[in-house]
């Protein structure tokens, strides 16, 4: 016996395709609209028995409301999702807001049907090799650069870099400044440059910020910089006064 179903997708088109095809399999579809303000409204007053809900989008935040919805309003309505290879954020997501299964937009025909049959019969719509990703992905995710430390390393020249790194690895003023080649008094500046535009008032807690945001990461190893001419200042270097003692 055919399904009572609604189709949802952002293309008008696919959703018009989508709702031919399962008409031809002996599905009973409702309607075929693009999502709206009123999509979730639309399914919850005609009350299929699927509902498949098509997105580009699963990971965006708020995309799948209408699901929360038309779950609060119609609970036995069963909800499949339409989209492309999904993040475990988009899976998480879909289920969270009620959703009985996932389904990806190049899905064969067949495939989507036993979906809708699943969904129909409460059971759970998504397929393994899905889940294993998702799951795989979750338990050993890939490493995504910090945004703060990006933000933060773009505030630095490469000498306040260079000098940073060095930072880090321990040196005091002495070192920093026979390792860039350069006067302990120009050292001292380029030290008390990078603490201002870090924020921080101590090398200690300079380190730990580029530590905790991955800016040390990005900046890779301190080299290919040109020593500036012993006491002189580098480029753009203006002596300080007596330094302070964070800057030691």
């Amino acid at each position: 016996m055919g399904v009572r179903l609604m189709v949802v997708d952002d293309h008008r088109l696919l959703a018009e395709a989508l709702a031919s095809a399962l008409k031809l399999r002996g599905h009973r579809v409702l309607a075929a609209a693009a999502p709206a303000a009123g999509a979730a409204e639309l399914v919850i007053s005609r009350a299929p028995e699927v509902c498949l809900l098509g997105t580009a989008t699963p990971a965006e935040p708020g995309i799948f409301d209408p699901i929360l919805k038309i779950k609060r309003e119609r609970p036995q309505v069963a909800v499949l999702v339409l989209g492309p290879v999904p993040s475990p954020r988009g899976i998480a997501a879909a289920f969270a807001a009620g959703a009985s299964g996932y389904v990806r937009h190049d899905e064969r025909i067949e495939g989507v049907e036993r979906a809708i049959m699943k969904a129909r019969a409460g059971e759970a719509a998504v397929a393994p090799q899905l889940l294993q990703g998702a799951f795989s992905e979750l338990l050993n995710p890939a490493a995504q650069p910090d945004d703060e430390g990006q933000r933060l390393l773009e505030m630095l020249t490469p000498r306040e870099i260079e000098v940073l790194v060095r930072v880090a690895d321990g040196e005091d003023t002495r070192l920093i400044a026979a390792g860039m080649g350069i006067a302990p008094s120009t050292a001292r500046t380029h030290v008390q440059r990078v603490l201002m535009k870090l924020g921080v008032g101590s090398r200690l807690e300079a380190a730990a910020l580029a530590a905790r945001t991955g800016l040390l990461d990005r900046a890779g190893p301190a080299t290919g910089v040109l020593p500036d001419l012993p006491g002189t200042p580098g480029a753009g270097d203006t002596p300080t006064g007596p330094e302070s003692p964070s800057a030691q």
